[in-house]
């Protein structure tokens, strides 16, 4: 009897101390996982890459740095991953850099709808009210730069402190009465026609153009303007080009009074260098920076100078 009743006694401690040494890792792993994510600080500094500009609408925004904002728009039909060299440079300068991709080019959502220079300059309004920029350099190249004009004169320059036109398709795109530079309406026809029924051969064409000479850009940096290129939306590509035969700027230049910039590629033979004149007379508190050894891609033929001089504008 002694014998069973020992033995059961030993049975009866054996499983508690089992027990309790289960209870004790239990405890022990739930304490470490509190602890762990007690001490876990978020790597993300919290902005937002995707914004909602409407019901159904979302656009891609890259936010980097602290300080100064500057608020860049892409051209035709790119994204605003073209900018990926200023970004580099502009953070390391303490400056706060904001890349928009208008609406469907990019990672931006491409809805069914319009694309024209009310709908992209009411979407960066959008998205510079959320964010509550203020006291922003804007800058814009090619069509981003007809974007940003029509921007600063549609909203009299809200959350605007400085104006940057890089290689502007601007102030018209195309000839018009008095205005003998750009494309006939006949050449801007067929483009667009172009654009419908053989986009590799657009792509081809303008890459061709793009820099001062066919060789101006390495086979990497315009494979690269090839990718961001095709992540556009056809429609949209051609919808926004239409849109941007229909602009002239001309009578709203006098209305543009932040200082500003113009970028300009001497041997631009997709926008005339003739149109930085045309701006700079225009616009009353602007100045020329003439780039010699330029086409179209000026911001990455000369990328030292369009970043040095882009962060001397924007600290004046």
């Amino acid at each position: 009897m002694n014998r069973l009743v020992n033995n059961r006694l030993r049975q009866h401690y054996a499983l508690k101390t089992i027990l309790f040494a289960m209870l004790l890792i239990i405890a022990m792993a739930f304490d470490a996982s509190v602890f762990a994510q007690g001490k876990r600080v978020p790597a993300s500094a919290g902005r937002e890459e995707y914004i909602e500009v409407e019901k159904n609408v979302r656009l891609h925004v890259t936010d980097l740095g602290d300080g100064q904002p500057i608020v860049l728009i892409h051209g035709w039909p790119l994204s605003d991953a073209m900018y990926e060299y200023q970004y580099q440079y502009l953070v390391q300068k303490g400056f706060r850099v904001i890349g928009i991709s208008l609406r469907g080019f990019g990672k931006s959502d491409k809805p069914y709808g319009r694309y024209d220079f009310d709908v992209f300059s009411d979407d960066i309004k959008v998205i510079l009210d959320k964010l509550k920029i203020e006291n922003a350099v804007l800058g814009g190249y090619s069509l981003g730069g007809a974007v940003v004009l029509h921007y600063v004169t549609r909203y009299n320059s809200a959350h605007i402190g400085k104006l940057a036109l890089f290689a502007a398709a601007a102030p018209s795109w195309l000839q018009r009465p008095g205005y003998p530079f750009g494309l006939t309406a006949e050449g801007a026809a067929g483009f667009i026609q172009l654009t419908r029924t053989d986009r590799p051969q657009v792509l081809d064409n303008f890459d061709k153009a793009f820099g001062a000479t066919e060789t101006s850009l390495s086979k990497g940096m315009s494979e690269w303007l090839k990718g961001i290129n095709l992540e556009a939306s056809p429609y949209a590509a051609t919808q926004s080009i239409s849109a941007l035969t229909q602009l002239d700027l001309r009578p709203e230049l006098s209305k543009i009074k932040i200082p500003t910039v113009i970028f300009h590629g001497v041997k631009d033979k997709l926008c005339d260098f003739a149109f930085a004149e045309e701006l700079h007379k225009g616009i009353k508190n602007s100045y020329v920076v003439k780039f010699e050894n330029s086409g179209h891609a000026l911001f990455v033929e000369e990328m030292e100078k369009f970043n040095t001089e882009l962060e001397k504008f924007a600290l004046k």
